[in-house]
């Protein structure tokens, strides 16, 4: 028996200023990689690709919201939310070549720093700053209910990071004439990249292998399960997350002795998994004795 058929991902919020930061972070984008070009800075140039990473979140946070309107059908039961998770994994794959570039070009001009254009650098880093608090002041009032959204505000805040960098090493060379602080400041935003493209292939990787969801305990729901007074056992209990935010429950429950409405028991045991754990969708089946072979609460 089923119970919390809740399939689809909610009402879909704060998808205009999804579209007002994309916009802003790609015309930026464009600039960036323009300034570095005629400026020669390694680290503008990382700060864009930087960016550029910031641009896919985006665009993939519109895509999950889009494609999560969409109904399950029947090839695909459960509709579209894994998309969330591969177009991270692509994500996280391109911000570790990324990164990896920039690290073995900072490599080369280590050796070897070229005169930078401080002006020019110091001018559209600080144009960048002003691009990324903008996209974060649109995306904040969303990233408080939405791990989606979450994810974008962090990308832009991280990157507003980076751009404070680029603007701290054209400082240092305009006023100490310090060109190695290019390449250095190129490192650092590199180094900042890589541990949070893990986390993220990691968080993905999770998602995708139906791991149990972050913030959820397997022990805590199965005890919660079990503290029903009509319930005499729990097995083949599963917890996973379609997406990010859509956590889903199978389970089989074995009744008491004294338990004699089965559709009352579960009812109200879906209802303590929503109000508990936040599941919205958990199938429930509801059994006189255990399985066959089948241990009590595996």
């Amino acid at each position: 028996m089923g119970a919390g058929h809740a399939h689809a991902s909610g009402t879909i919020e704060h998808e205009r200023p999804l579209w007002w930061a994309l916009g802003l972070t790609v015309v930026f984008l464009c600039a960036e990689v323009v300034g570095g070009l005629l400026t020669n800075s390694l680290a503008l140039l990382s700060d864009a690709a930087h960016m550029g990473t910031d641009v896919i979140a985006l665009a993939i946070s519109l895509a999950a919201v889009r494609l999560a309107r969409r109904p399950a059908d029947a090839r695909r039961t459960y509709g579209y939310a894994r998309m969330e998770a591969l177009g991270a994994m692509v994500n996280g794959a391109l911000l570790f070549l990324v990164a990896g570039y920039i690290l073995w070009e900072a490599v080369g001009r280590f050796r070897a720093p070229p005169p930078v254009a401080s002006g020019g650098m110091l001018a559209i880093a600080v144009l960048g700053l002003v691009v990324n608090l903008v996209a974060m002041r649109l995306l904040k009032a969303g990233s408080g209910q939405s791990l989606n959204l979450r994810g974008a505000y962090l990308e832009v805040w991280a990157d507003m990071l980076g751009s404070v960098g680029v603007i701290i090493g054209a400082l240092l060379i305009e006023f100490t004439g310090f060109y190695l602080a290019d390449p250095v400041i190129a490192v650092l935003i590199g180094l900042w990249v890589l541990p949070r493209t893990w986390m993220l292939l990691r968080e993905a990787g999770h998602v995708l292998m139906q791991g149990v969801p972050a913030g959820l305990e397997l022990e805590q729901v199965r005890a919660a399960l079990l503290s029903h007074p009509g319930v005499d056992a729990v097995h083949d209990l599963h917890v996973w997350a379609l997406g990010s935010r859509q956590p889903v429950l199978t389970a089989h429950v074995v009744l008491g002795a004294g338990a004699t409405d089965a559709d009352r028991v579960r009812s109200a045991l879906a209802d303590e998994l929503h109000a508990q754990f936040g599941i919205g969708h958990a199938t429930l089946q509801v059994e006189r004795t255990p399985c066959i072979d089948q241990p009590p609460n595996a």
